[in-house]
């Protein structure tokens, strides 16, 4: 990131005393100010949801690329940099651009009260307006009714993710309110794709559709994915289509790219191509979700023929699926599976680690570089410990990959160990980062 864009970014975040504060007044009154760019952007894949919305939105985005489509998409958080969060048709926007573009936005701002994600969506917005593409693909920070995207009044399609919980300190601790605020992207008449859900969440939306008129497409109900003989069949009621298994490795990636497809044949045909489907499938790229990692320094400090894998999953639920994933290359081949793992304080490290209870052998906690909110890798240690696991805390990531080495010199006989570096996107960000 230049000095620039830093600098830019460090004054925004002072503009608001709270990092996160769910309303839409502040954003309204600058996109006002800015000329209203959110008025002017290409038709809009608006995505919400607990786990799998990055993943659903790559899935979108490759597959639109594949069919000779140009697309803008906002993500956040970033992994390694900012500029990773605004991609404009097809490419990550220059620092200079992004520099312009924020202090463009801080200069008409004034010095008013906003927080850091609403002027930053602002910025993409505005960069967004001013770049030809064909669709955006449109993640929700946090929630939806107050999340500073949901300032689209109609976009093409909405789609909600599993919803679980997460982030308890801002939308509460019932799933029935988290599901009350991720419904609040559902547009009168504007189709509604819902991924896989528990009964008490999809309720919650399905009831919100209906009051607005919106066609809902469930999983499972109206369209549905699964595995047979190395191939993903998707079906829905406009036919069954024979496809490869997604890049992105775990059954639940399977249940995302069905919500992606789905998402897309709502669109119309334009949208989805069963070529471009295809080829979005083998070619979607998402970083640290089940990342496999095979050079750099941080391999070279592990066992020889290791298996290193990166995963942001920070919640009981990506824990799961992620274990599930686990789960499945062990069929494919018995390694011992060591978890090098830290968390924010804000995440249910308990719930997180028993879903690894009888599968890691070990696990090593640190602390995240930079977090002030990370758990010390003492605290973390002790939810290890608690969820029933063998942990020990490490200094950093280097010291817990030595250790796993010392094992290894010291068993021999067994195959190399299957390493799992996971619980938060900013420490695989911080991997990625030191391992390029």
């Amino acid at each position: 990131m230049s000095v620039r864009t830093d600098a830019v970014l460090t004054r925004l975040l002072s503009l608001h005393p709270k990092k996160i504060d769910l309303v839409l007044d502040r954003i309204q009154r600058l996109l006002g100010q800015l000329g209203h760019p959110e008025k002017k952007l290409p038709p809009v894949i608006h995505v919400a949801g607990t786990n799998g919305k990055g993943s659903t939105c790559a899935f979108s985005r490759a597959m639109l690329e594949a069919q000779g489509l140009k697309v803008h998409v906002y993500t956040s958080p970033h992994l390694v940099e900012f500029r990773e969060r605004i991609r404009l048709a097809g490419q990550l926007i220059s620092e200079e651009e992004l520099s312009d573009t924020l202090e463009e936005c801080e200069r008409v701002n004034g010095g008013e009260p906003i927080t850091f994600f609403e002027i930053t969506t602002a910025a993409a917005f505005l960069a967004f307006a001013r770049h030809r593409a064909d669709a955006l693909v449109l993640e929700v920070g946090l929630g939806g009714k107050y999340d500073a995207t949901n300032v689209i009044a109609k976009p093409r399609v909405a789609v909600i993710t599993p919803i679980g919980l997460d982030h308890a300190e801002f939308l509460g601790e019932q799933i029935e309110g988290i599901a009350a605020e991720k419904a609040g992207i559902v547009k009168p008449g504007v189709p509604l794709i819902v991924g896989p859900q528990d009964d008490a969440p999809r309720d919650v939306i399905l009831r919100r559709a209906d009051a607005l008129s919106a066609p809902a497409y469930v999983f499972g109900q109206d369209f549905f994915a699964h595995q047979e003989h190395g191939r993903m069949v998707y079906q829905d009621t406009d036919g069954l289509l024979d496809l490869p298994l997604p890049k992105l490795i775990g059954r639940h990636q399977i249940e995302n790219a069905a919500t992606a497809i789905a998402g897309l044949r709502r669109c119309g045909p334009d949208w989805s191509r069963d070529a471009g489907i295809e080829r979005g499938l083998r070619s979607v790229e998402w970083p640290a979700r089940l990342q496999r990692l095979t050079r750099g320094p941080l391999i070279e400090a592990g066992p020889e023929g290791a298996e290193v894998w990166l995963d942001g999953g920070h919640n009981p639920h990506c824990a799961a699926a992620v274990a599930t994933a686990i789960a499945d290359l062990e069929e494919r081949g018995e390694r011992a599976l060591y978890l090098i793992s830290g968390m924010l304080r804000t995440k249910d490290a308990l719930g997180f680690f028993a879903q690894f209870r009888g599968l890691a052998r070990h696990v090593a906690t640190v602390d995240i570089p930079g977090e002030t909110m990370s758990f010390g890798a003492g605290e973390l240690y002790d939810r290890a410990r608690a969820a029933g696991l063998d942990a020990a805390p490490a200094e950093d990531v280097e010291d817990a990959m030595l250790q796993i080495s010392a094992w290894a010199r010291a068993h021999p006989k067994e195959p190399p160990p299957r390493i799992l570096i996971c619980g938060s996107l900013y420490l695989a960000g911080t991997i990625l980062s030191r391992n390029s």
